[in-house]
């Protein structure tokens, strides 16, 4: 395989609640993300999120990585690592640094220098701070500015908008992502790699609520003016309709889970009394006729109930009027049949569904334009805006992908970000 040596290429890893997915993929001329290869596995050791099975998880773990691998023709030795689950928390808090000098301009040190001492906030025990997103900067009392570098000013704050996790569930991470040989670049919050993937520059700026529908919760994002205004995550997503199928129609939980997707609708009104499907009887036992009305109506339900959530989270924002881009569904879960308008009935708002092609070149690898695969490309797309952040930081170039037979390590350009992280800057020859 021809590549150019020069080339910068990341691997995002979706740590999710049904399935792992590593996604890799490189920047082409025009800047678009080239999806290069995926492997996906089945998750049995997450539960809502958290990792629950440290063994399972690294196999799984392994066994997705393995198959990008063979996939894209690259040895992946870091990722991006996607964060979830029930114990995200998020904050507003406004900081402030007193510059020496009025007549140097505000450089982007200053703004990293403000950034960096959020991160320092006392947490409750057991909590750490994952993301510092700043909203709006204030120079000398002069409110609303967006990016004050190259202004003067003695006195620089910033309102952020702050989002923090258990210690011990990013150590989980940490630790399932380092048995499975692998160091982690970043770990980023699942909604935010997720409107990268799906939101345009247009819906961020009119506002926008992102839902991304998981198997074992459902994570909200709320954009605007293009800037993030509201984070949470709901410990519900599609696993529990899948139970609940499982518990009205009784039947075994792959069955569940099939129906679900090959015939499962969000709108019982869309379907006829007299449509049904056959399930196969355990050992010798007759068949099972199943009423798709019923099972609609067992999906709607439970719908409902997530997406009354989801609407008590756009109301708790106290952003409800200037949303004008709606409701962006994405996440495995979007793929429901009618779930769209079900959406719309509930919430009052236009809703579309979320395909992560928004920044996506033509690519060989066909399934991951599905909304399923959210997450793992926003986490591909986070990766370049780190190596960008880095060579801004440094002014330098990061190191070039060496060649390795016909494969290339990704991630050698990557710092060491986490603590205790492992030295990744590994020696071909050794």
């Amino acid at each position: 395989m021809n590549m150019e040596h020069n080339e910068e290429i990341v691997a995002g890893l979706d740590i999710g609640t049904t399935k792992i997915a590593c996604i890799v993929g490189r920047r082409n001329e025009q800047g678009k993300l080239e999806i290069m290869g995926m492997g996906k596995s089945r998750s049995d050791g997450v539960n809502r999120g958290v990792v629950t099975n440290i063994q399972r998880t690294v196999e799984s773990i392994r066994a997705a990585v393995e198959e990008a691998e063979n996939s894209a023709g690259v040895e992946i030795t870091t990722v991006n690592v996607g964060i979830a689950g029930q114990h995200i928390r998020s904050m507003h808090h406004r900081g402030m640094i007193t510059r020496q000098s009025l007549e140097e301009e505000i450089r982007q040190l200053d703004i990293d220098q403000l950034i960096d001492d959020m991160y320092k906030l006392a947490m409750v025990p057991g909590e750490e701070i994952i993301h510092v997103l700043p909203q709006e900067y204030i120079v000398d009392s002069e409110q609303g500015i967006k990016d004050p570098i190259g202004m003067s000013g003695v006195r620089l704050e910033a309102n952020f908008h702050i989002i923090t996790g258990q210690v011990t569930a990013a150590r989980n991470i940490n630790k399932c992502v380092a048995r499975a040989n692998l160091d982690v670049t970043e770990l980023i919050l699942e909604p935010l790699a997720s409107a990268d993937a799906v939101l345009s520059a247009e819906e961020k700026e009119a506002g926008v609520v992102l839902v991304d529908i998981g198997g074992g919760t459902t994570d909200i994002a709320i954009f605007s003016d293009h800037i993030i205004r509201h984070t949470a995550v709901i410990p519900f997503g599609g696993n529990v309709i899948t139970d609940d199928i499982k518990m009205g129609c009784a039947i075994l939980r792959d069955q569940a889970e099939l129906l679900k997707s090959r015939f499962g609708s969000a709108l019982a009104s869309e379907n006829k009394e007299n449509e049904v499907v056959c399930i196969p009887g355990l050992r010798g036992r007759d068949p099972k006729e199943i009423s798709l009305k019923n099972l609609a109506n067992i999906i709607q339900s439970r719908m409902e109930e997530i997406l009354d959530h989801v609407y008590f989270e756009i109301k708790n924002s106290g952003l409800e009027k200037q949303l004008s881009g709606g409701i962006v569904l994405t996440g495995g879960g979007a793929q429901l049949k009618h779930l769209r308008q079900l959406t719309e009935y509930v919430t009052g708002m236009s809703t579309r569904i979320g395909y992560p092609n928004e920044h996506l070149a033509t690519s060989k690898v066909d399934d991951v334009t599905s909304p399923l695969f959210a997450t793992g490309v926003g986490l591909v797309l986070r990766g370049f805006e780190y190596i960008e952040r880095r060579k801004t930081k440094h002014e330098e170039a990061p190191p070039k992908v060496k060649s390795h037979s016909h494969k290339f390590k990704v991630g050698n350009f990557f710092d060491q970000v986490l603590k205790g992280a492992s030295d990744i800057f590994r020696d071909d020859e050794a």
